[in-house]
Formats: structure tokens, sequence, C-alpha cells
């Protein structure tokens, strides 16, 4: 079974209520939990938050959404706390609740990648990006072998010899092993991750084994106004947009 989670809290820094803004007439977590039950691959899907709003606003849309503790440090932490109601699951989709124009199709590719490459404990796609100095953006840097090696939110790698080479940014779609997803929220935060506002560098400075692939298709969050505006323009014309 693969089952999908969406955390969501009511409270931003940046956005107020962003999962209940609204785009093309629906809340930011309606688009997203919908468009993930669009997913061929996907058994289940449930929506986790801390916020009776959120909960009420899910279901009043026909999706499932549970209320977890309000004293998550952050997303990962609220999706293990559902995902051991789910101990024979495959594998944990995590699948963030700002995601509104998310693939279907990214979230089926990155199940089929994991299935096929079991020595990865967590798995996300990146897509290439010509914003690699926007700081909202989690670059990153990977092996030949599809292995990441690190994820910052400054220009990586630096193109020290003006080569005009690519850089890549995640996208918000992550595969974990049931056992990987547990043991990762029960770490500690390391140095890296408090220093770069980065959640997989505590996997990464635990020696987890995180691979990638380039997606084909391409999604962004709502992390800011100029998102939001973004996606209020691109989603009525948005071809998944007709499907639900």
């Amino acid at each position: 079974m693969i089952i999908a989670l969406i955390p969501s809290r009511l409270k931003s820094k940046r956005l107020n209520k962003k999962p209940l803004l609204e785009i093309d007439g629906l809340p930011i977590i309606v688009h997203t939990f919908k468009r993930v039950l669009l997913s061929k691959k996907v058994n289940k899907t449930i929506v986790c938050t801390d916020s009776e709003e959120i909960k009420q606003t899910v279901e009043m849309h026909g999706g499932e959404a549970v209320i977890t503790s309000n004293k998550h440090r952050n997303g990962t932490e609220r999706i293990a706390e559902v995902a051991k109601k789910f101990q024979n699951a495959k594998l944990i989709i995590d699948i963030q609740g700002d995601e509104p124009l998310v693939d279907p199709k990214d979230i089926d590719d990155v199940i089929n990648f994991h299935k096929k490459n079991k020595n990865f404990d967590i798995v996300l796609p990146v897509k290439k990006t010509n914003n690699p100095n926007d700081s909202s953006l989690v670059k990153v840097a990977f092996s030949k072998q599809n292995k990441i090696l690190f994820f910052s939110r400054a220009k990586i790698p630096f193109d020290f010899k003006n080569q005009n080479i690519s850089h890549f940014k995640d996208l918000s779609v992550i595969s974990f092993k049931p056992k990987i997803l547990q043991k990762f929220s029960k770490l500690k935060v390391g140095n890296l991750e408090k220093i770069e506002n980065i959640e997989l560098l505590r996997a990464l400075e635990n020696d987890m084994i995180i691979g990638t692939f380039i997606a084909k298709a391409s999604s962004f969050g709502v992390n800011v106004k100029q998102d939001l505006l973004r996606a209020i323009e691109e989603m009525p014309n948005n071809k998944i947009r007709k499907l639900y």
C-alpha cells in the first residue's frame, strides 16, 4: 500500500492562513489533495493538520483529514505521527500542502523510481531552475548515480569557470521508506539544517541515502505573495485543473 500524507498548518509567517487562500475558486489545500487523488499509484490520501478549520475545509470538499499534535516542529514530524497507523505501507509519500499545482504524474514517477531503486532511503525529484540565486528555492547537488550530495538555499554548484551549467531545485514530493520516516522524525535538528533551514539536511547529516531524478513535469510551492499571484494566473489554464 502507498500512503500519501499532506502536512498542512494554519499559521504561516509569510502568508496568513495560507492553506485556505483561494485560487480559482478553491483553497490551496483543496487543490493539493484533489491532485494527489488523481495519482494512479497512491492508495490512500490524508491531510495531516493541527487546524480544525483546515480539517473541516478538506472534509467539506470530499477529502480525508486528521488532527495531529500542535507540538510538531515541522511537516515531517506531523506526517510521521499519522504514518504510525500504516506499519504495512510500502512507501509514505509526503506532499506539501502548499503545492496547488502539483502534478499527479510527478507523484507516480517518484513512487516508480523508489520501487526500482530500493537502495535509497528517501527519494525526491528535481527540476532545472533559472533562478539559482533565489533563496526561497532549495537547490540540489547530486551524483551521477542519482544520489543527493547536498541541499542549499545558495547557488550550488557555484559556476567558478562560468561554464553556464544547469542548476536544479527540489520538488516537494518526497518518498520515505516507513521505518526511515519514523527514524528521521526522531532525530535532533543538525547544524546544517539550522544554518540552511532545510529539513532534509538532517537526513544527510545522519548518513541517510537520498535519491533523485529529473522530473518531467514541474510545479512550485506557494511560499510568498509572488508565488500566490503566479498560481492565480496559471491555474485557470492548467490542464490538470480541468480534471476536478
